[in-house]
């Protein structure tokens, strides 16, 4: 009979740690409910320690969900603990995940502790965090190059203690598949109190293995995968939830286990977390990247028209990807935009609504056919965006092969309208220039890149820039039928975002 493997999403956790990929609070709250939504089993909502900011958003996505178990982050401290009690106590399922490394090397140069410090200092804080619930995981940071016999030694104390979960983590993607297996099985063999204890691994992606250490630990026994949506997450990543969850729904002959999650809305999540990061999925991921599905040799489209499973090993409507699209124009109405946005995951409010159908009628009078994409890009900035501390209001440029290309802008700050004029080498340099000069800022542009969100010469223009300010960084998008206009909106979506992290600190001590 096929096992369940508990599904522990660190998106709002572990993946906000992506350079740029903060969130506000409006933000978070509805990437949680459409987690709950997917099926996660247990949504890590934050590091509550980290900053105000982490611990208002753990709190009040603690006191939203209703089924899926909330778990806050907290080192190996009484403080941290407290703190992540505070965040979640109301939550329907509170859990307390606390950590501290056990390899030489973190216990020497990050720690400055001893073996048997380590294993007070776990006993201690477990059984404090255990005073709380009685849910409690305990991680063991840097679990892949630590000693196997310690690093037992440590979760069979950890359990003593009071934790119902311990974690195996590849903090830095450094282990292979079979040697991941192999540390699974030990810890599961030379653990004496295992059985009282569900066992969890979280796996990076720094060699690219995260998915394929995953499923190896699971084989091995683990029944917690910890991941995240489309794989985002410190450096190079986490374990993507979809190539997990996928892995075992294509193939149950190899994996006889199942998860809660509803595949079918696996790419409606995947794309809420691209639009509100930021972070465009690249076009060859696994799963739910945009060619996932496509076929250009002529050979393969032969085959897929005869028999999709001769190039397809699972259906794109599994994955919530379909074939047929309702196609919304200038005369549709509220009745049918909230019958597609609700297909799409977004359950709006009647204010909501109004708002998004006023911006909806605006972008059908500048293109023939409004389609998912663009519902997409509508909710993200007509809804997700309601802190800025800038806001666009009138764009102006001039610009050609005779003339010094120049910008005037208006905006309003902190519901203060101003205006002012750049230039530039272009009309893109010279309305940074204008906004720049009139908030102020003196960030630096280190990426920028446009892409179309549809075919043809009608689509919106996608833009996202990458911007650095006193050693923050932030990712800003935009979207718009006019690529400077959407450009004017990355940057600005870039700044506010900037702004966010001014105002809410968070600790860069990298975990797991």
């Amino acid at each position: 009979m096929a096992e369940q493997v508990i599904i522990f999403d660190t998106t709002l956790r572990d993946g906000e740690q992506s350079p740029g990929a903060s969130m506000n609070a409006a933000e978070k709250m509805r990437l949680a409910i459409q987690l709950e939504k997917l099926g996660v089993d247990v949504l890590e909502a934050g590091f509550p320690a980290a900053s105000p900011g982490d611990f208002e958003a753990v709190s009040n996505i603690a006191g939203k969900l209703k089924h899926t178990e909330v778990a806050a982050l907290a080192r190996t401290s009484k403080g941290d603990i407290d703190r992540a009690w505070g965040a979640i106590q109301h939550a329907a399922k509170p859990r307390i995940h606390t950590f501290i490394a056990t390899s030489d090397l973190h216990m020497h140069y990050k720690l400055n502790m001893t073996k048997d410090e380590v294993l007070k200092t776990t006993v201690e804080t477990v059984k404090y965090a255990s005073s709380y619930t009685d849910n409690v995981e305990f991680s063991a940071e840097d679990a892949s190059r630590s000693d196997r016999d310690f690093l037992c030694k440590v979760f069979e104390a950890a359990i003593e203690a009071g934790a119902t979960t311990i974690n195996i983590p590849d903090t830095v993607g450094y282990a292979i598949p079979e040697e991941f297996s192999e540390l699974t099985k030990y810890v599961i063999t030379h653990t004496p109190n295992i059985g009282k204890a569900v066992v969890s691994v979280h796996c990076h992606n720094d060699l690219g293995l995260a998915t394929a250490n995953t499923v190896a630990a699971v084989r091995a026994g683990a029944r917690q995968a910890e991941v995240t949506i489309n794989g985002i997450g410190e450096r190079a990543g986490n374990t993507s939830l979809e190539e997990f969850v996928m892995a075992m729904h294509t193939r149950p002959n190899y994996l006889p286990l199942y998860s809660n999650i509803k595949t079918e809305l696996i790419y409606p999540t995947s794309r809420l977390v691209s639009m509100i990061t930021g972070i465009i999925v690249q076009p060859n991921k696994a799963i739910v990247g945009a060619n996932a599905f496509a076929h250009e040799a002529g050979i393969h489209q032969d085959g897929v028209l005869k028999n999709p499973m001769t190039y397809e090993i699972m259906k794109p409507e599994t994955v919530g990807l379909s074939a047929s699209k309702l196609v919304l124009g200038k005369h549709s109405g509220r009745h049918a935009l909230r019958s597609r946005l609700k297909e799409l995951g977004y359950d709006l409010s009647d204010d909501e609504l109004n708002l998004v159908f006023k911006k909806f009628k605006g972008l059908a009078d500048k293109k023939k056919h409004v389609v998912d994409e663009d519902l997409e890009v509508i909710v993200t900035e007509g809804i997700l965006r309601t802190t800025d501390t800038f806001r666009l209001e009138y764009l102006h440029v001039t610009c050609g092969t005779t003339v010094i290309p120049m910008a005037t802008v208006k905006l309003t700050i902190n519901e203060r309208a101003v205006h002012g004029t750049g230039y530039g080498n272009g009309p893109i340099d010279a309305a940074f220039d204008s906004i720049a000069k009139l908030t102020g800022t003196e960030s630096e542009l280190l990426r920028f890149s446009i892409s179309a969100i549809t075919s043809g010469t009608d689509a919106q223009g996608e833009v996202t820039v990458r911007l650095q300010e006193n050693g923050l960084i932030a990712l800003g998008r935009g979207a718009d039928p006019d690529i400077i206009t959407a450009s004017v909106k990355a940057y600005i979506n870039g700044l506010n975002r900037l702004e966010y992290l001014k105002a809410h600190p968070v600790d860069a001590t990298e975990v797991l």
